[in-house]
């Protein structure tokens, strides 16, 4: 075989496998709010096949058993903060996806969670950790759930905000003051990623004191236990890469108690690099000390480059070892010759 065939067969195969991995980029970051309850964890609680309450019946009529069965993945790939760009209003719960568009029915009976004024801890279920932020925002005053819910329905300042909170068997956990409200009301959040655009949201309905906003009060939700989650996972569609609670693939690892309230998301610019990992055995921050990192997250996200860099770079091999092997063949036959 020449040299010049030779190194046209070995930048055909590099490039065929960097071809490989470009068709294979799946999404490995997932997760819910489970405190309070989202509606997707709430009805994945009940059973996608036989649910209980009215309004998730009525969800899994809409969306099909199997978008609950995937109840961690309502998200936007390339999302990069453009939530309110993206997202029309009447299609918050689903993030706009028809995929889960029984999230989006206008009823006041979705199971709730009972919620207080004040300091609360709240809980994200991270099925697949990842660096990232949380932006938690509160229906305004005089919200009716029977209608639709828009961006204009949320107040215009999330009450919660956090940069990497530390996790806790497997659960991502903050503290966050709310506001003073009454009666029924939806809890928004937004968690967006750092190591790439993709965000995930999420719908949960709370009340303060006394439900009054349908006829008869709305079940209470229920998040997933840990054995409900194990048994779904045979029928969710949902691509983790591996990446499980303790994984160490991810570095995610069982953590300290979550820092006190008063953090702050920070703006991209001042957050850590991607690549830089936490201290295994720093302190916890003390309150109202920023990001609440204290675990090292899955660093397997990546802008849309990514992967032509990698088929960049192996093209710049493939050709580097044609130019070697040319070289090689041509110092031989001078040997000979001479």
């Amino acid at each position: 075989m020449t040299s010049r065939r030779t190194a046209a067969v070995a930048a055909t195969a590099v490039l065929a496998l960097s071809g490989v991995g470009l068709a294979s980029v799946p999404a490995v970051a997932h997760g819910s709010m489970t405190d309070p309850v989202s509606r997707v964890s709430a009805c994945y609680a009940e059973g996608p096949e036989a649910p209980k309450s009215a309004a998730c019946k009525a969800a899994v009529a809409a969306s099909g058993a199997q978008a609950f069965y995937d109840w961690n993945a309502v998200n936007i790939a390339n999302a990069a903060g453009k939530h309110r760009e993206l997202i029309p209003d009447g299609k918050l719960c689903s993030a706009g996806n028809d995929k889960y568009r029984g999230l989006d029915l206008a009823r006041a009976d979705w199971p709730a969670s009972p919620m207080s004024s004040g300091a609360h801890t709240f809980r994200y279920k991270g099925t697949a950790p990842h660096r990232g932020s949380f932006e938690l925002y509160v229906t305004k005053d005089g919200y009716d759930p029977s209608k639709p819910l828009t961006w204009a329905d949320l107040e215009a300042e999330p009450f919660a905000t956090v940069t990497d909170p530390r996790m806790e068997g497997g659960d991502y956990v903050f503290r966050g003051t709310v506001p003073n409200k009454s009666g029924r009301h939806l809890i928004y959040s937004i968690w967006q990623r750092s190591d790439s655009p993709e965000a995930f949201y999420t719908c949960s309905d709370v009340v303060f004191g006394k439900d009054s906003g349908g006829t008869a009060p709305a079940p209470t939700a229920s998040a997933p236990s840990e054995e409900q989650i194990e048994e779904g996972q045979d029928e969710s569609s949902v691509e983790h890469g591996g990446h499980g609670d303790g994984d160490a693939a991810t570095g995610a690892q069982e953590t300290a108690a979550a820092p006190g309230p008063g953090h702050e998301s920070r703006p991209a610019a001042a957050r850590p690099e991607a690549t830089r990992a936490a201290a295994p055995n720093a302190p916890a921050p003390a309150a109202g000390s920023g990001s609440g990192t204290g675990v090292v997250l899955a660093e397997t996200g990546g802008d849309a480059t990514t992967p032509y860099l990698a088929v960049g770079g192996a093209a710049v091999l493939a050709v580097g070892a044609a130019v070697l092997f040319g070289s090689t063949r041509r110092r031989r036959a001078r040997g000979l010759n001479g």
